[in-house]
């Protein structure tokens, strides 16, 4: 978030980067590899109830690249550009001699008053998600919608306390919120939204995680998580069936005193200790 001396907003800043092997696969359709690059900063501005404006595209290619293969990619980062009012406006092609690696650098505004941080969730607070989490590899990794929509009528009719998308999964991305704003969190275990996807890839057995475990640890689903006074949480969420009907809000939780996250179920609260998606493993 960069102050820029605008009386009445604020500059958003973010750059993200989607690399052959690691987050899409030589035989993933070029057009969705362009979509997750593009998508995932728009995640980001959406979690800070920002308005993207511009974006830079940096690719690396191998020096043997098919030049309709790279002409897709662009044609997926355009649709979704389009559709959000993003002004691809400049970038670098370059030769990466093993894979292809996509950065993208995006700037985007946000009203002062509405910027959400991750430092703001309070004692008390709900804490709630959107649509369903896990199993994201099924498909949806490659397709999300970045909640941008969502998030600026959040901060338009709510006083929200703080927001993150979750791009590394519910319990690791809680747990960057618990940490900046000095808290601790107890989740819900029959509240957690658990998508089909993960139900269905834990029926195939093998190495599968159990759906409650995909859905807390599988990440690049690009829910938004955030956090609100308990007593906004009926109303918010009466307002949102109205509003967002084909997209579910769930109340996962809430903020306790602490720094850690316990899961809670018919037995009483448990430590969660399983992380979310951790690089470099």
């Amino acid at each position: 978030v960069l102050d820029l001396g605008a009386a009445d907003r604020v500059t958003l800043f973010k750059t993200d980067a989607v690399v052959q092997g690691v987050h899409f696969n030589e035989d993933t359709p070029p057009e969705r590899v362009g979509h997750k690059a593009l998508g995932r900063c728009l995640s980001d501005i959406a979690a800070m109830a920002g308005t993207p404006t511009a974006a830079l595209i940096t690719i690396g290619l191998p020096r043997k690249f098919d030049e309709a293969f790279a002409e897709r990619i662009y044609s997926g980062i355009n649709t979704l550009a389009r559709r959000h009012d993003v002004a691809i406006v400049g970038g670098e092609t370059t030769i990466n001699p093993e894979r292809v690696l996509i950065s993208v650098a995006m700037i985007g505004q946000v009203a002062r008053e509405k910027v959400v941080l991750r430092s703001g969730a309070k004692l008390g607070d709900a804490i709630f998600v959107t649509g369903d989490l896990g199993g994201s590899l099924a498909n949806k990794h490659l397709e999300f919608e970045p909640r941008l929509a969502e998030s600026r009528w959040l901060a338009g009719h709510f006083k929200l306390h703080a927001m993150i998308d979750l791009s590394d999964g519910l319990a690791g991305d809680l747990r960057h919120v618990l940490k900046a704003s000095g808290v601790g969190a107890e989740l819900l275990k029959s509240a957690i939204p658990i998508s089909r996807a993960a139900k269905e890839i834990s029926k195939r057995g093998d190495a599968a995680k159990p759906p409650l475990v995909a859905a807390l640890t599988d990440g690049e689903d690009f829910e938004l998580l955030f956090t609100v006074a308990s007593r906004d949480a009926v109303p918010l969420l009466d307002a949102w069936k109205k509003k967002f009907p084909k997209l579910k809000l769930s109340c996962v939780g809430r903020i306790i005193l602490g720094h850690a996250i316990t899961l809670r179920d018919k037995q009483g609260a448990h430590p969660l200790t399983a992380p979310g998606y951790v690089h470099f493993t």
